[in-house]
């Protein structure tokens, strides 16, 4: 007897977007269905995995290479060549897929956009379903935009637009706006990368690209296995020939930085290469060692640069990965936004944004991310320094970095402590983002910096640590859930007497405030701020 063949999902709970069929057309549908049947009750399994690896953390607080996959790490094996298209990378530009961040970033001058579904969207049905059109539209020279004052934007030529890397949901959030045969939500991953493949994949080939994906959030290199398992039964399905896919992995959980050489494995006929980030990092680092005692208490997110021993450990171990298996090593980002009235504050943070790019450029990386288009020819100038006309620099091994597992945690390297200010700060953009987040907006400039859900997960980690760990600043203060309430109260009332009655009310700063409360004192520490804070999400129309 055959298998029975899944029917759509149905779209629930939804007013309909305008060109909203254009996207979920009768065949997509079909599509994220059969990705659903076939692949979300592995997700479940997966995720389920996690906690069980994080109990197992708790227990011994420690992690360790993994005994079982010695045999990968020690093979003579390298991941496919990278597609012309993505074989130069030396900077890259993030953000969301509303309109206006489509055209500005395609024309930005980087080679690659990574279009973000993730982090930096706030999974409204409106950003959900018009950041695909949008993408179709920029793939058909259809695409335009005026803002409120008037000003025009349009494309370049073909030649001078950036190569987009799409990145779908990470594998713990779900997209409750559809459901399938079974009654249940499709995981957001699923959604993202099916309707992007689905209308686009094919567009992509004859463009002269392909369909390219970062995948975050990553925890171990089995989410990898199952993520080239959905690489290849969706070429197969749209008669798209085998390793067409490329995909880049953040290494953005402490659990992936000691399987890179898996993951990268899992996905060799796929593979494109890693990126190093911070926040997401550094957060995950609180995550799992939470309960590990003073050791891993770590110091204000603003002192913790890159430049820390197990950090250092963390990105030099990237990049020998990376190259050692022929994949690019992308660097972190540089997130400042430059100002219209102040340039000595741009001039300050240009030298510290050169700096950095000079640092990865120098330490092998390929390429590097930025969140601004002014930013690009900074990245580009640090890069172009090192790599002239090479497209990258793969041939630099770093045979010479050797990184023990004690390396990536040896978080009592650091000796900046936690600061009185740094828990000001991490309230303040902690709220702020939060509020945006929850009025549809995930890519938020805060005091100068482009900001998104990593920073609010850092931000609230910070908080949690500080105050179970019974942390005393340096004025005399010690960290209490009554002394961050009484914080988050100062700072309310300010944003209040700022903004007025009107525009005070006509946000979110109450729900933000009490979930930035709930998810940074509650006993129970939850996994991601983005499930509960999806619960509060609103339909918010964008464009």
């Amino acid at each position: 007897m055959s298998a029975p063949v899944p029917t759509a999902p149905t779209v629930v709970n939804a007013e309909p977007v305008e060109r909203q069929e254009e996207v979920l057309t009768p065949e997509a549908l079909v599509f994220l269905g059969e990705l659903h049947h076939r692949f979300t009750r592995r997700r479940d399994e997966l995720l389920a995995l996690r906690k069980e690896r994080r109990e197992e953390i708790a227990r011994t607080g420690t992690l360790d290479f993994l005994p079982a996959t010695s045999d990968i790490r020690e093979g003579d094996w390298r991941v496919a060549p990278a597609p012309a298209a993505l074989n130069d990378r030396r900077v890259e530009i993030t953000g969301p897929t509303d309109r206006k961040m489509t055209i500005n970033a395609l024309n930005s001058g980087a080679r690659v956009w990574l279009a973000d579904f993730e982090d930096a969207t706030a999974p409204t049905w409106e950003n959900v379903i018009l950041g695909q059109l949008n993408l179709i539209d920029a793939y058909e020279r259809r695409i335009d935009f005026t803002d409120p004052r008037g000003k025009t934007y349009a494309l370049r030529p073909a030649e001078e637009l950036a190569t987009v890397v799409t990145r779908p949901r990470g594998w713990h959030l779900d997209e409750r706006h559809l459901r399938g045969e079974d009654g249940r939500a499709l995981p957001g991953a699923l959604v993202d990368f099916g309707l992007y493949f689905f209308h686009n994949a094919q567009r992509l080939i004859d463009l002269g690209k392909g369909p390219y994906f970062y995948l975050p959030k990553l925890e171990s290199h089995l989410e990898a296995r199952l993520w080239n398992d959905v690489f290849v039964f969706a070429q197969d399905r749209l008669g798209i020939p085998q390793g067409t896919v490329r995909a880049t992995v953040l290494i953005e959980t402490i659990t992936a930085a000691y399987e890179m050489e898996e993951i990268l494995y899992e996905l060799r006929d796929h593979a494109s290469g890693l990126n190093a980030g911070r926040w997401d990092y550094l957060f995950s680092i609180v995550k799992n060692f939470r309960d590990a005692g003073a050791a891993f208490v770590l110091p204000d997110r603003n002192a913790i640069t890159m430049t820390a021993p197990f950090m250092r450990a963390y990105t030099e171990l990237l990049v020998r990965t990376c190259h050692k298996r022929g994949a690019h090593a992308i660097g972190g980002m540089a997130a400042f936004i430059p100002s219209r009235r102040d340039s000595e504050i741009n001039k300050a943070a240009f030298a510290k944004v050169k700096a950095d790019k000079d640092r990865e450029a120098n330490d092998g990386f390929d390429g590097s991310w930025v969140a601004h288009p002014d930013l690009v020819p900074v990245a580009r100038e640090s890069f172009d320094a090192v790599l002239g006309d090479r497209p990258h620099q793969k041939d630099r091994l770093r045979e010479d970095v050797h990184v023990s597992a004690a390396d990536l945690l040896a978080v009592g390297s650091l000796t900046a402590e936690p600061t009185y200010d740094g828990l000001v700060n991490a309230v303040q953009v902690g709220l702020r983002y939060i509020e945006a987040w929850l009025r549809g907006t995930g890519a938020v400039a805060i005091f100068n910096l482009m900001e998104d859900a990593a920073t609010a997960e850092i931000s609230r980690s910070q908080i949690w640590q500080w105050v179970n760990a019974g942390v005393e600043f340096e004025n005399g203060e010690k960290a209490t859930a009554g002394l961050v309430r009484r914080i988050a109260a100062d700072e309310l009332a300010a944003i209040r007497r700022e903004l007025g009655e009107d525009a005070f009310a006509a946000g979110k700063w109450q729900r933000a405030h009490d979930l930035l409360l709930r998810v940074s004192l509650d006993e129970k520490y939850e996994d991601f701020l983005t499930v509960p804070a999806y619960e509060l999400l609103e339909s918010t129309s964008r464009s």
